[in-house]
C-alpha cells in the first residue's frame, strides 16, 4: 500500500542576502536541498520546522510565510513507494546566525560518509544572487527556486 509523505522545508535568508541549503549523505546518496524534514503524527507544519531547525542545526527559528506546497504528484527520492508532499515557508533567525558551515558542496569529512548506510550533513550558504534551479537536487525544490527567483513569493 502506498503512503503520504509529508516534509517541511524552511528557507533562511542571512542578512548578507545569502540562502541556507543542506549538503546530504542518505543511504550512499549525495543531495543538496533546503534545511527542513519529516512531519510527525501530532504534530503542525511549522512545528515541525522549528523542530528541524534545533535538530539537524541546533538553530532557533520562527516561521515566516507560507511559499509553496506541492501541488503535483511526485514519487519520493528515498522511497519509490511513498508520494512526497512538501511545505515550504520562509524561516527567521537572529543574526549573526551561529551555524558551522562548509565553503563546498559535499564537503563532508571522510568518516561522515565512511557508512554507506547512514547518513551526514554538513549546511552551506550559496548567495541569493547565484542561486538556481541548478543548486539543489530535489524536484519541489528546484521549484520553489523558481519562484523565489522571479519574486513570485515575498
Amino acid at each position: 500500500m502506498a503512503n503520504f509523505t509529508i516534509r517541511v522545508y524552511g528557507i533562511l535568508i542571512n542578512s548578507q542576502q545569502e540562502l541556507l541549503v543542506t549538503d546530504e549523505f542518505i543511504r550512499g546518496n549525495f543531495f543538496t536541498k533546503f534545511p527542513g524534514g519529516g512531519l510527525e503524527f501530532g504534530e503542525g507544519t511549522r512545528d515541525c520546522l522549528v523542530r528541524e531547525f534545533m535538530e539537524e542545526a541546533n538553530l532557533p527559528i520562527t516561521v515566516g510565510s507560507h511559499i509553496y506546497t506541492t501541488d503535483f504528484f511526485q514519487i519520493s527520492a528515498f522511497n519509490q513507494q511513498d508520494q512526497i508532499i512538501s511545505i515550504y515557508y520562509f524561516a527567521h533567525a537572529n543574526d549573526p546566525i551561529h551555524l558551522v558551515t562548509k565553503q563546498r558542496r559535499f564537503d563532508f569529512e571522510p568518516h561522515q560518509i565512511a557508512d554507506p548506510t547512514d547518513c551526514a550533513e554538513v549546511f552551506r550558504w550559496i548567495p541569493l544572487s547565484d542561486f538556481t534551479p541548478e543548486c539543489v537536487d530535489l524536484p519541489i525544490d528546484k521549484i520553489v527556486v523558481a519562484l523565489l527567483k522571479n519574486n513570485s513569493v515575498q
